[in-house]
């Protein structure tokens, strides 16, 4: 919906683009873009077409295609907000515009203005025996055709809209004569109206072919709708412009100089026109408009003048300003049968929330300038191809076949390489599979002095998280997901670490006083080695996710502790490297069970249950699996807070402890009866354990509307069982799914999350 500027700050998403889909959805719909229906619907993937309703749309339909619907964010026009859907499959198209938008946001936004939605339907008659006294005869009955045209579409008439004028051409044919062409003029309202306006056409036809004395041959609309028009403009100050090196000065220069370019050249100015079109088209299949009617008016408008040009002028106001002006034809709808038909359409509408067709088309004019925009400050600066690399990365790595725990890598490799292509992103692939598959670089005093490199693993709990810490057994296992880390030295003087995946770049602050959250866990590191006073650098590569309830912390504490350890020959036995990593999670969640840290260090499959009293050992038993265990791990998106999770269950405890002892001793006795199914290969008891420990974990209230509707896809779709895996209240769950893997993980990709399978060995 549309909002006044007073309301601005609802359509300003901050850091958007970094969240997972699930978040983003629940983002705009507490914002109130959506209501609980369309929010429902996106979370779950309920809006997109199905094959049965695309059957009834064309012919020999076998199946649906989707496409990525994204947002354009930061938008104001005409003084008011909007959030703008778009369905587009070209990397950057949506960044460049949202970042447009705030731009030209701050300098008070679009000022857009449009031209009645009038659609010209064309009458050709031919074998007119005097053309220019036919010609005139129709003008003067024009009245009486434009009744007979609208007597056809009377409600079209009450609305508002309907056939408008009349006018009458001629044009000179080749073998001679003249050809006479009638156009009815027909404000169509909110309808696209190719329909309406043909039927009107038919109508009139015999009428016209009386009153010329020729014969009437064709009868259809015109694409070129340069009667329904659309003028967009921004004013962008030099202080705006400046950035990455480049002056305002030199921006605006740019970007006029880069406009005159398509405004004298046809060869430049097709790829300028696409770029404007890259927007308006993504927005007109967002709404379920005919983009290649749009394309068509858009492409011939360009080239009225007897030669083909820019749609857009870029020129310098009196305050040396840079000013950008878009005009062009728009002729679109937001009512009809096919609009009507795909939810997708309907939701997107109400998401954007324009009340006529006129609106919707100032909205595409407004995206169309902004995408113009981007392009060509970024043609004048830095080169479009910088902003292209990242994004075309990952849909080469897709291609490619990168699999979720690996692909963040892939990506940043392809990028190194400077080589974004398919049978790149496959060695690479092949290059990373094989590093993780050989064993943890060894400890101990023969390791490198110049460089060194070691790993943690990330985990999933089976069964018995949360009781563990009331000391209940849990069974926990590694999984082919781990973090990497190295240590160098540098002459900065300092401890710096870089986990670029994870937007971490930090000096370590000597004194613990002055030291953050998380810091505070490497400073403890530093602090017991007694290294505070070394110059050194840590690289860290996750392939654990950050706070989705895989161990991601345990995983970095270990990987760090033992590079650390192989770079300064300390010897640190396993116990001993387990112990700090342990300390390392009291920092960061204050009451930790242990398994974390000593599944990240050992890396196997473990029943645990840590020491009931103090100073009692933790029982740790290692676990013979009879088979590979199946697993499809889900990802909500949404930050596993494991310290707030343990927090409200202990609070909870405090408040009744016989209830919730009960409870803890229930999932007890789940783990003990899963150590027997999995050493059995019971894959079906297995999944009667899982299911049960997660209804008693959605008791303990640490499961999440996010892990709930995970679960229920993953049980629809045929797990055997499904449950929360590690503090819940976001995070991850866990699926058996000795069948049906590649249907379940593409169920929940499908309602936004993401998914990957893992076999437990």
């Amino acid at each position: 919906m549309s909002v006044e500027t007073g309301d601005a700050a609802r359509s300003r998403f901050p850091a958007f683009y970094k969240l997972p889909v699930a978040e983003r959805v629940r983002m705009i719909q507490e914002r109130g873009w959506i209501g609980d229906e369309d929010g429902q619907s996106l979370a779950s993937g309920e809006h997109t077409l199905k094959p049965h309703l695309a059957d009834k749309m064309i012919e020999n339909v076998v199946g649906v295609m989707g496409l990525p619907l994204g947002l354009g964010l930061n938008f104001q026009i005409n003084g008011r907000d909007y959030v703008v859907p778009l369905v587009v499959e070209e990397p950057s198209i949506v960044a460049a515009l949202s970042s447009a938008a705030k731009l030209v946001r701050a300098a008070g936004g679009f000022e857009v203005e449009s031209s009645d939605p009038i659609l010209i339907g064309q009458v050709q008659v031919v074998d007119v025996p005097n053309p220019p006294q036919a010609r005139a005869v129709l003008l003067q009955r024009k009245e009486e055709i434009l009744n007979l045209a609208n007597s056809l579409h009377p409600q079209m008439v009450a609305r508002g809209g309907g056939a408008r004028d009349l006018e009458v051409h001629l044009h000179a044919r080749a073998e001679g004569g003249d050809m006479l062409v009638v156009h009815l003029l027909v404000d169509t309202r909110d309808a696209m109206g190719a329909n309406l306006v043909n039927t009107m056409c038919e109508g009139v036809a015999s009428l016209v072919e009386t009153l010329s004395g020729g014969r009437v041959f064709l009868r259809i609309l015109s694409n070129l709708a340069d009667r329904a028009m659309v003028r967009a403009r921004c004013v962008i100050p030099l202080e705006a412009l400046a950035g990455k090196g480049f002056s305002g000065e030199d921006v605006r220069d740019g970007v006029i100089l880069a406009n005159e370019f398509a405004s004298l050249d046809p060869y430049r100015a097709a790829t300028h026109n696409k770029g404007i079109m890259n927007g308006v088209d993504a927005v007109a299949l967002a709404t379920g408009n005919d983009w290649r009617s749009i394309e068509a008016a858009a492409h011939a408008y360009a080239a009225r003048g007897g030669r083909y040009t820019a749609l857009t002028r870029w020129f310098q106001g009196p305050q040396g300003e840079l000013v950008g002006e878009l005009d062009m034809p728009m002729k679109v709808g937001i009512v009809g049968g096919s609009l009507q038909s795909n939810a997708t359409v309907g939701l997107n509408l109400r998401l954007l929330g324009v009340k006529t067709a006129c609106e919707l088309a100032e909205v595409m004019g407004a995206v169309g300038l902004a995408q113009n925009f981007s392009a060509l400050r970024a043609l004048s600066t830095e080169g479009i191809q910088q902003g292209h690399m990242s994004l075309h990365a990952r849909s080469v790595a897709i291609s490619a076949g990168a699999a979720a725990d690996i692909f963040d890598t892939v990506v940043e490799r392809l990028i190194e390489s400077g080589e974004i292509k398919v049978h790149k992103a496959r060695e690479i692939i092949e290059s990373v599979r094989s590093e993780m598959s050989r064993p943890a670089t060894a400890r101990g005093a023969g390791a490198t002095t110049t460089q060194a490199s070691a790993c943690g693993h990330g985990k999933v709990i089976l069964l018995g998280e949360h009781a563990v810490v009331y000391g209940s057994h849990a069974i926990a296992a590694p999984v082919p997901l781990a973090v990497r880390a190295s240590v160098q030295d540098t002459q900065a003087g300092g401890v710096d670490m870089l986990i670029p995946r994870w937007g971490v770049k930090c000096r370590l602050n000597r004194d613990p006083a002055h030291r953050d959250s998380f810091q505070r866990s490497l400073g403890l590191v530093f602090d017991r080695l007694g290294l505070i006073e070394h110059s050194m650098r840590i690289d860290v590569v996750p392939s654990v996710p950050r706070a989705m309830g895989l161990g991601g912390s345990a995983a970095l504490a270990v990987a760090v502790i033992r590079a650390i350890d192989q770079h300064f020959r300390l010897g640190l036995s396993e116990a001993e490297v387990n112990a700090l990593a342990y300390a390392c999670e009291e920092v960061a969640h204050g009451s930790p069970s242990g398994i974390d840290n000593t599944v990240a260090t050992y890396g196997k499959p473990i029943l645990y249950r840590r020491g009931r009293t103090v100073g009692e050992v933790a029982k740790v038993e290692e676990l013979r699996l009879a088979r590979p265990i199946p697993l499809v791990i889900g990802i909500s998106g949404c930050e596993s807070l494991t310290a707030r999770t343990v927090g409200d269950v202990r609070s909870a405890w405090q408040r009744n402890p016989g209830l919730y002892e009960g409870i803890f001793q229930q999932i007890d006795a789940l783990a003990l009866q899963g150590v027997q199914a999995l050493q059995e290969g019971d894959l079906e008891h297995l999944g009667d354990l899982m299911n049960v420990c997660h209804g008693l974990l959605n008791a303990l209230r640490v499961s999440s509307r996010e892990l709930e509707t995970l679960v229920q896809i993953a049980r629809e779709h045929g797990a055997l069982g499904a449950k929360l895996t590690g503090g819940g209240g976001g995070g991850s769950i866990i699926a058996l799914c000795p069948n049906h893997r590649g249907t379940i993980m593409a169920a929940m990709r499908a309602a936004g999350f993401q998914a990957m399978e893992v076999d437990l060995v």
